[in-house]
């Protein structure tokens, strides 16, 4: 079992919302928190049974628990109805409760009551390196990081049956889409944008839908919370640069599988999409577990080409991402034109480099060194 990055330390104070995409591991992570919780999974028939026939139940069993009591209710989008008792008993019997699901888009659909900010949001994100000894970078690019994924050699039919049940649960199931043949297609073309610049007209050509409805089924997979839109940096500079959005998948194995990458070797193209995926998937995570939205992730490339992968908060730290083993000075081109733009960056280029070195004004760190000082705090300085 892995220890998670995720403590949930706030629930010493208040009540939260955890959310995550399916088999991110948040009802592993619960029950390994909270043992001696009150826990409700609505995915037992005869629990969610109970509570949808009368949510006033969930009442009735815990106003009198002890003051400070936590209660964890797993899948909670199931029942929106359980948030009106949930509310009153944070307001009457001082109880804190956790509050888990794979989306709020449900729940934001119905219009039901989301506790008017009274429930902090958590995310958890796949896994992440600083949680896996003896962490694998190749396996990672290869297997994404999903627990049940990234544990095995081949996870082809995991991935496999991961998008079938994501497609039977949250698409069906909710009726969010009409034409789910026409979303099926989304998805895989969607794949093909991954970790890169979207063109709408373009998507929606190949999917042959409106551009308004490639512009839906984005917004359905962000929030479902299985795809991340990362906007352009455009902040001062003299450059024109570019504007449109770039889009990931929330983890690396999701466009492998859908674009059949499988079984990928370093120094092919296929493997520096995938890999260039897995350092950004991991500085998402970093940033949205530390920072909570208060540090901006984005990208940003000129007209005529020069890009940075990412750039943190307000051009404190731009990240270029490259699977060369022997960085040159052309590797640093689009570092070298954000520095001049924005002299008070930090210039960081991730390669396959054997050791750390400094070329041009640009640090050159090695894919796992750059993760280790990640999660060090030592690339984005944590906050107190």
């Amino acid at each position: 079992m892995y220890e998670r990055i995720q403590r949930l330390t706030s629930i010493a104070t208040d009540s939260l919302f955890l959310w995550g995409a399916r088999q991110t591991g948040k009802s592993t992570l619960l029950k390994a928190l909270f043992p001696q919780a009150r826990f409700y999974d609505l995915l037992k028939s005869d629990t969610y049974a109970r509570l949808s026939v009368s949510p006033a139940t969930l009442r009735q069993e815990v106003q009198l628990m002890p003051s400070g009591s936590v209660v964890v209710i797993d899948e909670v989008q199931k029942v929106p109805s359980l948030l009106d008792e949930v509310h009153w008993l944070m307001t009457n019997c001082d109880i804190r409760f956790v509050l888990c699901g794979s989306s709020a888009r449900k729940l934001r659909r119905q219009g039901v009551n989301l506790l008017g900010g009274r429930a902090l949001r958590e995310v958890l994100y796949p896994l992440v390196s600083a949680e896996i000894p003896d962490f694998d970078l190749d396996r990672a690019v290869n297997n994404g990081m999903l627990p049940r994924h990234y544990a095995v050699e081949n996870p082809k039919r995991r991935m496999q049956a991961y998008i079938g049940d994501y497609l039977q649960q949250e698409i069906v199931a909710e009726s969010i889409v009409r034409r789910l043949d026409s979303f099926t297609r989304f998805l895989s073309v969607a794949a093909m944008s991954d970790a890169d610049v979207v063109n709408y007209t373009n998507i929606a050509q190949d999917c042959g839908i409106s551009a308004k409805s490639v512009k839906e089924y984005f917004s359905i997979l962000e929030e479902t919370l299985l795809g991340y839109m990362i906007p352009a940096f455009s902040r001062g500079g003299k450059r024109r640069v570019v504007m449109a959005p770039k889009f990931y998948y929330f983890d690396v194995g999701i466009p492998n599988y859908l674009l059949g990458r499988l079984r990928l070797q370093r120094g092919t193209a296929a493997y520096g999409h995938a890999f260039e995926h897995l350092m950004v998937q991991e500085t998402i995570a970093y940033l949205g577990y530390y920072f909570h939205g208060a540090k901006s992730l984005a990208y940003w490339r000129t007209a005529d080409h020069k890009e940075v992968d990412m750039v943190i908060g307000d051009a404190e730290v731009a990240i270029e991402i490259k699977t060369t083993t022997n960085a040159r000075s052309r590797d640093t081109a689009g570092l070298k034109d954000f520095g001049e733009d924005f002299p008070h960056a930090r210039l960081i280029l991730v390669t396959h480099d054997p050791y750390p070195k400094l070329l041009n004004g640009v640090e050159v760190l090695p894919a796992e060194d750059f993760l280790r000082q990640l999660w060090a705090h030592d690339i984005v300085k944590r906050r107190e």
